[in-house]
C-alpha cells in the first residue's frame, strides 16, 4: 500500500455508537481544488475498503465531471484504513484487536466535524464513492439530510445485505485460520491468512463471465494464478487488524441503525432528500442491482442506472473499464451545479 501525504484532523476523544471512547482520535484527509467564497462547491469522496484518498484520485481530474478547477474535493479516510485512527497506529489500550468497533454512522459524524470545523462547510454539493465509500454517501444523505444536495453511490448499498455479510465472514475466517493470527495479537503478520484472504476475495471481486472470458488477461495476467498471486500480494500489504476493523464496519453498514431511525430502513431511505443517482453494475456480486432497485422506490429524488458489464464489483476500479467512468461522469454532471 502506498502511504500518501495527508492532512490530519484531531478529533480529541471520539465517542462511538458502541459507547466506546477513542482518545486522541484522528481523521486523515486530503483536499484538491479551492473552496469558493460561497462555500458551495464542496465534493466529498470518502474512501472504500482497502482504499485511501490516493486511490480516490482516479475518480476526478482535469476535464472530468469532478474537476479541481471547479470543485473543492475533500477525500477522507475511513477509521481503520491505516491512515486515520486504526488498530495499527493507535497506542494501548486500544491497539490491535482492542480497537473499538466503529460504524459508518461514527465515520460520517466525525467527517461532518472535519468539514464544519476546519472549512466551515455547511452544504455539500455532492457525496459520491465506490463500494464502502458509496455506502457512506447513503449514510450522509440519511444522517444529515439538510447538509447534502446530491449523492451518487456506485457499486454500493444503503444496508449490507445478508449475502454480503456472509461473503465477508468467509474472507474473515480465511484470515483468522492462520495459526499466526493469535486472536489479533500477532507478533509477525499472519502471512498465510492474508494470502488466503486475498484468494477468497478475488472470486467475489469479478463476475463469473469475467473469468469465463478470461478478461484477467486485459489486466496483464497470463493466467488466473497470476491474478490470484497479485491479490495475495495486495492484501499482504495491509495490517490484518486494520482489514478486520474496516470489514466489521462494512458488515454493520445500515443507514437506519441509529437512534434517528431505530432500524426503520424505509423511513431512513425516505429521509434522503438529496438528488440521487444510484449506479450498480449488473454483475456485481457484493452489491447486486436488486438491492438498489428496492432502495430507489423509497427515495423521493432518486434514479437507478444499471451499468452493463462483466467486470463485476471491480468495474469501478480506475483503469479497469473506461466506459464505466464515462457513464459515471455523465451522471455526476447532471447532479453537480
Amino acid at each position: 500500500m502506498r502511504t500518501p501525504d495527508c492532512k490530519i484532523f484531531n478529533l480529541g476523544d471520539a465517542t462511538f455508537q458502541s459507547g466506546a471512547i477513542l482518545p486522541d482520535a484522528k481523521l486523515a484527509y486530503q483536499t484538491y481544488g479551492t473552496l469558493n467564497a460561497a462555500r458551495d462547491n464542496a465534493v466529498l469522496l470518502p474512501t472504500f475498503y482497502t482504499g485511501t484518498h490516493y486511490r480516490n484520485e482516479g475518480f476526478f481530474g482535469s476535464g472530468r465531471a469532478i474537476d479541481p478547477a471547479r470543485h473543492f474535493i475533500v477525500s477522507i479516510n475511513l477509521f481503520g484504513n491505516g491512515l486515520s485512527s486504526s488498530p495499527s497506529n493507535t497506542p494501548a489500550p486500544f491497539d490491535g484487536p482492542r480497537f473499538p468497533d466503529v460504524t459508518l454512522f461514527d465515520n460520517v459524524a466525525c467527517q461532518r466535524r472535519l468539514l464544519t470545523e476546519v472549512f466551515g462547510i455547511g452544504k455539500i454539493a455532492l457525496v459520491t464513492g465506490w463500494s464502502m465509500a458509496g455506502c457512506q454517501s447513503y449514510q450522509w444523505g440519511a444522517q444529515f439530510p439538510d447538509d447534502v444536495q446530491a449523492i451518487l453511490p456506485f457499486c454500493a448499498s444503503a444496508r449490507t445485505s445478508i449475502h454480503n455479510f456472509v461473503f465477508l465472514e468467509g474472507v474473515k475466517a480465511a484470515l483468522q485460520a492462520d495459526s499466526a493470527w493469535l486472536s489479533g495479537d500477532y507478533t509477525t503478520p499472519p502471512v498465510a491468512g492474508l494470502k488466503a484472504f486475498g484468494r477468497v476475495y478475488a472470486g467475489w471481486a469479478f463476475s463469473q463471465t469475467f473469468y469465463r472470458e478470461e478478461l484477467f488477461r486485459s489486466l496483464g495476467f497470463d493466467t488466473v494464478e497470476d491474478l490470484l498471486l497479485d491479490w495475495e500480494q495486495e492484501h499482504m500489504n495491509w495490517d490484518a487488524n486494520n482489514l478486520l476493523t474496516t470489514l466489521q464496519t462494512w458488515q454493520t453498514a445500515d443507514i437506519s441503525a441509529n437512534d434517528q431511525y431505530r432500524h426503520d430502513f424505509k423511513r431512513a431511505l425516505s429521509a434522503i432528500r438529496a438528488r440521487a443517482i444510484l449506479i450498480p453494475c449488473r454483475t456485481d456480486l457484493y452489491f447486486p442491482p436488486e438491492d438498489n432497485q428496492r432502495e430507489v422506490t423509497h427515495m423521493p429524488n432518486a434514479e437507478l442506472r444499471i451499468f452493463e458489464s462483466p467486470w463485476g464489483h471491480c468495474v469501478a476500479s480506475p483503469g479497469n473499464e473506461p466506459a464505466f467512468h464515462k457513464f459515471m461522469d455523465k451522471a455526476i454532471l447532471e447532479l453537480l451545479p
